[in-house]
């Protein structure tokens, strides 16, 4: 990215912050050296005048050198970096001024860092893909002999090894479609907005055998519709796991912004793994082929859009706080 940019001679900031400092400084000592010259040629009201119209235009030279100089690449920068967050692929493109040889290293930092993070999130996503991709043929292959073994004249034992075999594959194709899920989720996405009441017939199709509760369901959530119902959907299948019969969603508005408190009446979370639960892979119901990737994927895509989830205090069930 560096050899892209021309190197035009910038004054260094010490430079430019030293001069603005001078030339305020050099423009009061100024007017008041010249008022005792202007004054008996001009009189005193007009030369008093003169000279604060003379000194407040240095003072806006200097304003708009330092606006040039520092403040607008600094504010080009910032928008940048928005817009790297939000996914905009020709935001990686260097800024057409940077003001000063300091902030042109910083910026250049700045989109190489961003750059170096994207071509890592992208290398992990590809990579992903192949090896799940690569894994599908070997799956199809045991579950399809299991499927004919199952089917033979075995004995009880054979026949509970090829329940065995069966439920390992299924296992291993949900967490190889978790982890497709996953980084995916860790790259940027566009940004947009929705509400509770626009997601939760879908909520309730999805998951029948949930009664879902809402408070405050008008404001909009800055997520898009399917981050949102993907968030919520791995929220209520745990529930559901862990015996609920209730989803509670409650929105409130904070000074921060929006506030989305997502609980259930289900077992909730023992204290000993409160601080595991959104480890990827980690889960209570390995028995039961629990992938323990559900409330990982929830917290990837969150973060993917500057939002975040905790699990809090509050009881029965468990309660988690999603904050944007």
């Amino acid at each position: 990215m560096r050899e892209r940019i021309s190197r035009k001679w910038r004054p260094p900031l010490l430079m430019v912050l030293g001069g603005a400092l001078a030339g305020v400084l050099a423009s009061g000592v100024a007017g008041l050296l010249a008022m005792p010259v202007l004054a008996p040629i001009l009189g005193p009201r007009p030369a008093a005048l003169l000279v604060f119209v003379a000194v407040v235009l240095v003072t806006a030279l200097l304003a708009f050198l330092l606006w040039r100089l520092i403040l607008r690449p600094v504010t080009a920068l910032a928008d940048r970096a928005h817009r790297l967050r939000e996914g905009e692929a020709d935001a990686l493109h260097p800024l057409p001024h940077y003001g000063t040889p300091e902030l042109r290293d910083l910026g250049e930092s700045v989109l190489d860092m961003a750059s170096a993070l994207r071509n890592r999130a992208t290398t992990i996503r590809s990579y992903t893909d192949h090896v799940t991709h690569e894994f599908k043929a070997p799956l199809s292959a045991i579950r399809g002999a299991a499927e004919l073994l199952a089917d033979a004249d075995l004995s009880a034992e054979d026949r509970r090894l090829v329940t065995a075999i069966t439920s390992s594959t299924q296992r291993m194709e949900a967490l190889l479609a978790a982890l497709r899920t996953v980084a995916a989720a860790r790259e940027p996405a566009a940004p947009g907005d929705t509400t509770l009441a626009a997601i939760l017939p879908r909520l309730q199709a999805d998951h029948g055998g949930l009664s879902f509760q809402t408070c405050g369901n008008g404001p909009a959530l800055p997520l898009p519709e399917p981050t949102l119902s993907a968030v919520l959907g791995h929220l209520a299948a745990n529930a559901a796991q862990h015996g609920a019969r209730t989803l509670h969603l409650n929105t409130t508005i904070a000074e921060g912004g929006p506030i989305l408190e997502v609980g259930d009446d289900g077992t909730g979370i023992a204290e000993g793994n409160r601080a595991r639960i959104f480890e990827p892979f980690f889960t209570t119901r390995r028995e039961a082929d629990g992938t323990g990737m559900g409330l990982a994927i929830a917290e990837s895509l969150l973060s993917a859009h500057g939002a975040g989830i905790e699990l809090t205090d509050r009881q029965p069930g468990a309660w988690f706080r999603i904050t944007f």
